[in-house]
């Protein structure tokens, strides 16, 4: 398969997007054509787990920021231990789709000479155990085995993927190579993902994202954030934008819920049976359940999110807006509450 013939199915890659219709990029105006030009230019490719939130702006905008500016943005010799990060997390989150992003980028780096990390840095297993740790309940997790200086932006990784992994498996198949590439062109063109997604790391300055939304101040949970200028201004304009899109989409009993179940959320795996989530909505009003069940499982099992859930919800909400805007909020929700502990 010739080198065109392999970015001819990159390109195509937002055919694999569930659910909602990606704006495509000769469509893209205003704030959707603003971000694409970034994440193409910074992170090499138009990444469906970014594109799929285009149809909300504010939100695509969000997930974009949260993206560039902590695992892209910043030193490049660096980058090998953020991608480590974003694929424990990911591991740990079930979530195949970006594992098999990272390792690929990671790979590349390492057959670059990249893969050292920053000097004095962390070993990779330590960082790896503590970013899969993040997820999980109090007793169960390791310490940050690095300085303070690198925390806002090592959790920032963590904080991002718990989110982008509950987005992707909502929204994307297991795999970012197309489903129509012969098997024996699927290694190649995933050698050609890790390539393109390690991206022009060096011209990625930090904070140029920042202007795509509007200033908003940092909510205290996120206070670890702090320490770095474009990390906190990252999360805080990511927070304020996702939240206003739970005021719109997400009914209020809805959000009580969710917020109400994950105050009492340990981390760990809610089970494979969802009697769970059918007693958890049972009290909300009939016309609410499928966007409750649809957000609880977002929330805390979102490998489970199936075709049944999602056509339930867009029997009452059938605008793409509304399914991105209820499921990023969930995914963020859920983020923050891993993130405050």
């Amino acid at each position: 398969m010739t080198s065109r013939l392999m970015r001819r199915a990159l390109d195509r890659s937002l055919g694999q997007v569930r659910y909602v219709a990606p704006v495509r990029t000769p469509d893209a105006g205003g704030p959707v054509a603003a971000v694409y030009a970034q994440l193409e230019r910074d992170f090499g490719m138009l990444a469906p787990p970014i594109a799929l939130h285009s149809p909300a702006p504010g939100t695509l905008a969000a997930a974009w920021l949260l993206l560039r500016e902590t695992l892209v943005a910043g030193d490049p010799a660096g980058r090998p231990d953020r991608e480590a990060i974003a694929i424990a997390v990911s591991r740990a989150n079930s979530c195949p789709y970006c594992t098999t992003v990272h390792e690929a980028a990671l790979h590349a780096q390492a057959s670059r000479g990249g893969a050292g990390g920053p000097p004095g840095g962390p070993g990779r297993e330590r960082l790896a155990a503590w970013a899969a740790g993040t997820g999980r309940r109090d007793g169960e997790r390791p310490p940050a085995p690095f300085g303070e200086d690198r925390y806002p932006r090592y959790m920032g990784v963590a904080f991002t993927f718990h989110y982008l992994n509950r987005m992707a498996n909502v929204f994307l198949a297991e795999s970012p190579v197309p489903a129509e590439v012969p098997a024996p062109a699927r290694r190649p063109v995933l050698r050609m993902v890790g390539r393109a997604v390690r991206g022009p790391a060096a011209d990625a300055e930090p904070g140029a994202a920042l202007g795509l939304l509007p200033e908003a101040s940092l909510p205290d949970d996120l206070g670890w954030a702090a320490g770095d200028r474009a990390v906190a201004g990252a999360l805080a304009r990511a927070a304020a934008a996702v939240e206003a899109a739970g005021r719109r989409s997400v009914p209020e009993p809805v959000r009580e819920l969710v917020a109400s179940r994950l105050a009492r959320w340990d981390g760990a795996s809610p089970g494979m049976g969802r009697g769970w989530v059918e007693d958890a909505v049972r009290g909300l009003p009939d016309g609410q359940r499928p966007a409750g069940r649809l957000a609880l499982l977002t929330a805390l099992a979102s490998y489970r999110v199936g075709v049944a859930d999602v056509t339930a919800y867009r029997r009452t909400e059938p605008a793409d807006r509304a399914l991105v805007e209820l499921t990023a909020w969930a995914s963020l929700t859920a983020a923050r509450r891993l993130a405050r502990r």
